[in-house]
């Protein structure tokens, strides 16, 4: 039976043991294709404003600290979560300066204040889980990071899935920005890819 990603007891129990696991990808090699487009953002009046989507117990944050990137905000909407994604944070710096919210990805704007404002949105296979729940599902989470978007904000999506926007309604442009070959267990299997997407408000 497949397991239920879409829903939050999935997770609460997943967390109750877990403590560090990654989705498709190490963060440093994600971090390989994500850092070019925060350095677009360099150069103004503030840091790239950083909101990771669904952090689970992913390291991506202490990635962004450890080049210098500090103003990183991580949800998920399973409070373990956020206490693992802290603890990752504190046993490699000493202490937790990054900042951690509960919230739900397809209804940001109930957790996060409305001002709140974000260059660069990243989830790490989130909207995988999410779609889950259907395609609605994933439509919910667009328009609840669209809101969240600073002007030129945009969303970089790492997905095993090469068809995971193809969506009517979508509120963003799409691009892959990256194809990541996943190993092989034997020389004669197919090639399969992993696909990192770029989104743009339209």
């Amino acid at each position: 039976m497949a397991a239920d990603f879409e829903k939050q007891s999935y997770w609460h129990d997943r967390f109750t043991s877990e403590k560090s696991f990654e989705w498709l990808m190490s963060s440093n090699s994600f971090m390989s294709i994500i850092e070019p487009h925060l350095q677009a953002f360099s150069g103004r009046d503030h840091s790239p404003r950083i909101l990771q989507l669904g952090s689970g117990t992913s390291d991506l944050q202490n990635c962004f600290r450890a080049r210098g990137y500090l103003n990183v905000t991580n949800v998920d909407y399973e409070p373990l979560a956020i206490e693992r994604g802290r603890q990752l944070e504190h046993a490699t710096f000493g202490d937790v300066r990054t900042k951690y919210v509960v919230a739900d990805v397809t209804q940001l704007e109930k957790d996060l204040s409305l001002d709140l404002k974000f260059d660069v949105v990243v989830d790490k296979s989130t909207a995988d889980a999410v779609s889950c729940g259907g395609e609605v599902a994933v439509l919910k989470m667009a328009f609840s990071v669209r809101k969240c978007l600073a002007d030129e904000g945009i969303w970089i999506s790492l997905s095993y899935s090469s068809g995971r926007f193809d969506i009517e309604q979508l509120p963003f442009d799409v691009e892959i920005i990256a194809r990541i070959p996943t190993q092989k267990a034997k020389a004669s299997d197919p090639e399969v890819y992993h696909h990192c997407y770029l989104l743009r408000p339209k």
